[in-house]
Order: structure tokens, then C-alpha cells, then sequence
């Protein structure tokens, strides 16, 4: 299998060097105030105010997480907090969360310019946006064998240990309804997240972070039944043979998605060069090189294979968004209206990192254990998914929905946008899981106005529509 290579991603490493350590204290004691932004290059105006900045998650090792928070408008506070987390693992919050999903803005061809989000998620809620672990992104350490030696558990960590210092910075979300969503990858990032937040809850009267829920898309999330429902997936979609199907059903079952064996390893290669050049994040969907010709792909997007050893590595539709937002956030005064990079080291920004990547270590198999702990606790959970994607397919969730032996309480059903079927839904105890038709691993990219109602619904706690509505 053709693998898709990035850039090394060295710089924020370099970042960290140069930053003297009064200007990480100075920063650390900063308010909230200092991160404001007070307008991005190229922006329309907009009626919702935005932070960013950095917050610093080890001192010793010098790891320190960038964030950007899209708030609701003013008059529409208070209204729940919810982190979105992008997966890889390495790859970009602000890249995709952000840049081409359900953040405010979207990048023109130009990578100059943004055009608003019509259906963008802080009308609902506010959006924080973080690239985790550190070397992600904006995002840094100060320890070069950080790149190589990240994991689930740290990654967790530190994305907790940011939560309590953001809700420092920001005291007036103390309290406030929070919830954690992303996709992909993240489908172990939010789980585990959610898991410290509620355990480190325990005991406490009125926890300040006051979480009640998780949501993910298109999840990782049991490393057997995905493999099951990826290679069925596959076969049922006409894009791999007979034998290979078997091949892949003998080798791969009993292996890790992020650290397969050789023979799971060559018999993705096979699959591979059966599919053919196609985005295997969008089945049915065109790639970059064939739709645009007023921006130049960059190496990533003109082969958008799915990882030999990480098949999740992103989950970009083209055309070619991903290029934009390469030439727009490494831009020097994009970078000084997000306080990012802050020493103005000349280095390029990447979507994705490789060392992470290639290098991850502790990945868990199966996050069906920490489902059970959660569903028992009764946090609000729902898993959704968009039905063309061949990466972690729909089938893959259900099967692993299955997994959790959870009793039914409202059987499968078509739910409705406009009286137009937007996708289906069955309704567990404990979980909700809706589908969102023609939508691939980008849920939010390839249907915003159906994923905006998802949203809307999963923060209202409320079963997608029925009848036809909306409402």
C-alpha cells in the first residue's frame, strides 16, 4: 500500500527552544484577555468573539498545547463548552476541526482569504479547539524525544492536566455544561479524556469542569470489530476481490489497527492496489487533482491512500481544502493573530506529524471497557457516522456497538432534514447512535447542515427527528 508521507514536523521542538523561560511565565500568568484575537487576515466580520493561545502542560519537559476557542455570540451565553479533538494520531485540530469542519471559518482557494461557516458549531455551543499531544500543530515541547515516544496515556494526561489550567484562565466556565467530541483517532483521545475528567470528578460536590458527555464520529474504537466491518466495508462495496477479502479476514482479526503484523501489513497492500486511486475517506467523492485547478495539491492530498500502519491517519475530503489552510496558517500574520509561534521561528506548519505518527506507542485495542464504565456512570454518549467512509466505516461502529451487548430502547429509524432523509438512528440505554447519510469521515465537511443538527440534538440530549422536521 502506497503510504502517504508529511513533512517532518521538527519545528515546534525548535519553537521551544528559543522560548526563553520569562516569556513562558509571563504567558503562563496571562489572562484571558491576552489571548483575544482581535480579527484574523482575511476575516469577514463576525459577531462572536475568539481566543487562542498556548498553555503549558509540563513544566520539566517543556510541553505546551495551542488552543483556539470560537465562541457563541455574546447574547447567546451562557451556553455549553465542548473540546473537539481531531485524531491522526498527530494530525491537527485547528487543520480540520477548524479549518474545514465545524469551525467558523473556511479557507479560500487563495489561502489568504475565509468565508464564514454557514453551519458552524458555535451557534450552539462554544467550540475549543485543541491540537494535542504536543508536536501537533502549533502545539510544542522543548524535549525532542517527545515526537518519538507519544502514546494514548500521555496524550490523555496532558489533555487533562490543559483542562485545568484553561479553566483557570477562563474562570467563567467554571461549572458550565462541558462536553468532549472529535472523530477518527480520536475515538480513543475522547473516551480516555472523558474517562480522567469523570474519575478525577469523584467525591466532588460541584466539579468545576462539570462534564456530561462525550460524542465521536467515525471513531477508532474496538480494534477487532473495526477490522471486521472495514474489510466488509470493502468487499460489499465492490472495492477489493473475493480472495483478498479472506486474506484480510485470516491476518489481520486478532491485530492492533495502529500496529498490525506483516501479514495484515501485506495484505492491506494488496487491498490497496485493488481499490485504486480513490479517497477511501469519501468513497464517492472526486480527489483534489481532479476538481481543482486553482490551488496546487499538496503532496498529501494528491495521494490519499490510507496509511499502511495507520489507516486513520486523516480524514480530509478534497478538493483540496487541506492545501489552503498549509498556505494560510503559515502565514507570519496569521501566525500573530492566533499567538502561535511566538518567537517567529521560520518553520512550515504541517497538517500532520510524522515522527507521532510513525512512532506512536501505547494504543489501547479496544475502548469498549471505558463505554462500559461511562454508560454506567450516565454520561450522556453518542457515536455517529458517516456512511461513505471506508477508513472506519459504518459498519466497523455498529459492529462495535454490538460489542457493549447494550439493551434497545428505540429500534432503528430514518431521522429527517427538511423532510428529506438525513440518516438513521437507533437508541440504546446508555447510547445513541445516528448515521448521517453521504457523509464521509469528515461527517461535518461533507454534510455541515445535517452534522449541525446532529450537534444540536446530541447537546439538547434530544433522539434525532422523525417526522419529517427538524424539530
Amino acid at each position: 500500500m502506497t503510504r502517504r508521507r508529511f513533512p517532518v514536523t521538527v519545528a515546534p521542538v525548535l519553537l521551544a527552544v528559543f522560548l526563553s523561560s520569562a516569556w513562558q511565565a509571563a504567558a503562563e500568568a496571562s489572562s484571558s484577555a491576552a489571548d483575544r484575537i482581535d480579527r484574523l487576515p482575511g476575516q469577514p466580520p463576525v459577531n462572536f468573539p475568539m481566543y487562542s493561545g498556548y498553555v503549558t502542560v509540563d513544566e520539566l519537559a517543556g510541553r505546551a498545547l495551542f488552543y483556539w476557542l470560537q465562541e457563541v455570540p455574546p447574547e447567546a451565553q451562557p451556553a455549553p463548552l465542548v473540546l473537539w479533538l481531531n485524531g491522526g494520531p498527530g494530525c491537527s485540530s485547528v487543520a480540520y476541526g477548524a479549518s474545514e469542519e465545524l469551525g467558523a471559518f473556511r479557507i479560500r482557494p487563495d489561502g489568504a482569504t475565509l468565508f464564514l461557516n454557514e453551519y458552524r458549531w458555535n451557534k450552539a455551543a462554544n467550540i475549543l479547539f485543541l491540537d494535542s499531544p504536543a508536536g501537533v500543530g502549533f502545539s510544542y515541547t522543548n524535549t525532542t524525544s517527545d515526537l518519538y515516544t507519544s502514546g494514548d496515556n500521555r496524550t490523555a494526561h496532558d489533555s487533562y492536566a490543559f483542562l485545568v489550567k484553561w479553566f483557570e484562565r477562563f474562570p467563567q466556565y467554571k461549572y458550565r455544561d462541558f462536553y468532549i467530541a472529535g472523530e477518527s483517532y480520536a475515538g480513543h483521545y475522547t473516551p480516555q479524556l472523558s474517562q480522567l475528567v469523570y474519575q478525577n470528578n469523584i467525591g466532588i460536590m460541584k466539579p468545576i469542569i462539570n462534564f456530561k458527555g462525550f460524542m465521536v464520529g467515525n471513531a477508532v474504537t474496538n480494534d477487532h470489530t473495526d477490522y471486521i466491518g472495514m474489510f466488509e466495508s470493502w468487499w460489499n462495496h465492490g472495492l477489493i476481490s473475493d480472495a483478498t477479502y479472506q486474506q484480510l479476514r485470516a491476518s489481520c482479526f486478532n491485530d492492533s489497527i495502529i500496529h498490525p503484523s506483516p501479514p495484515c501489513d501485506a495484505a492491506q497492500d494488496v487491498a490497496a492496489t485493488e481499490q485504486g486511486n480513490i479517497d477511501m475517506y469519501s468513497i464517492y467523492t472526486p480527489l483534489c487533482n481532479q476538481t481543482s485547478s486553482s490551488s496546487t495539491p499538496s503532496s498529501a492530498s494528491k495521494n490519499r491512500r490510507p496509511m499502511r500502519r495507520h489507516p486513520l491517519m486523516k480524514g480530509s475530503y478534497d478538493p483540496c481544502t487541506e492545501s489552503h489552510s498549509t498556505v494560510y496558517y503559515n502565514r507570519p500574520e496569521v501566525q500573530r493573530a492566533l499567538h502561535a509561534n511566538v518567537t517567529g521561528i521560520n518553520y512550515t506548519w504541517v497538517t500532520c506529524s510524522d515522527p507521532l505518527n510513525d512512532h506512536w506507542g501505547d494504543s489501547p485495542r479496544s475502548m469498549l471497557p471505558i463505554y462500559q464504565e461511562l454508560i454506567a456512570a450516565g454520561l450522556r454518549i453518542w457515536v455517529f457516522s458517516g456512511d461513505t467512509d471506508a477508513v472506519i466505516p459504518l459498519t466497523s461502529t455498529r459492529y462495535s456497538i454490538d460489542a457493549l451487548g447494550l439493551p434497545t430502547t428505540t429500534s432503528w429509524y430514518p431521522w429527517y432534514d427538511d423532510k428529506q432523509v438525513g440518516g438513521w438512528s437507533q437508541v440504546y440505554e446508555g447510547l445513541t447512535l445516528v448515521t448521517i447519510r453521504g457523509a464521509g469521515h469528515e461527517v461535518p465537511l461533507h454534510r455541515p447542515r445535517q452534522a449541525l443538527i446532529l450537534f444540536q440534538h446530541f447537546l439538547l440530549g434530544k433522539a434525532m427527528p422523525k417526522n419529517g422536521t427538524t424539530s
